[in-house]
């Protein structure tokens, strides 16, 4: 019998999936300190794999991740989505793909 240890936050159904493949697995529900620091792993490791893939469905995990850390540090979708479209108006987005390479700040001229 092989055993695979993955010590990391999974989405909800996964033991349910784990056992009608006819597996076992342990679990353990996270208290809030571990769920928010599992979280921050999660993102990392999503960012990771979209970086390696650059698909849709690895954007989609990392949006998920972001949905979940948005709620468990209290905040609401709809906040996250509202700040989103402030930070829109007020800076912009990147869909003019504007790189910035170099600021000169004071004055050049006496």
């Amino acid at each position: 019998m092989a055993v695979i240890t993955y010590n990391k936050l999974v989405r909800d159904k996964i033991p349910e999936i784990i056992q009608q493949d006819g597996k076992k697995c342990i679990v353990r529900i996270l208290d809030e300190d571990e769920y928010l620091n599992a979280l921050d792993a999660k993102l990392d490791e999503e960012l990771i794999e979209y970086h390696n893939d650059q698909n849709i469905e690895e954007l989609a995990d990392l949006l998920e991740v972001l949905y979940a850390v948005a709620e468990a540090r209290g905040f609401t979708i709809e906040e996250l989505e509202r700040i989103r479209h402030e930070k829109v108006e007020k800076r912009g987005g990147f869909n003019k793909k504007i790189y910035l390479e170099t600021v000169f700040e004071g004055t050049t001229e006496k």
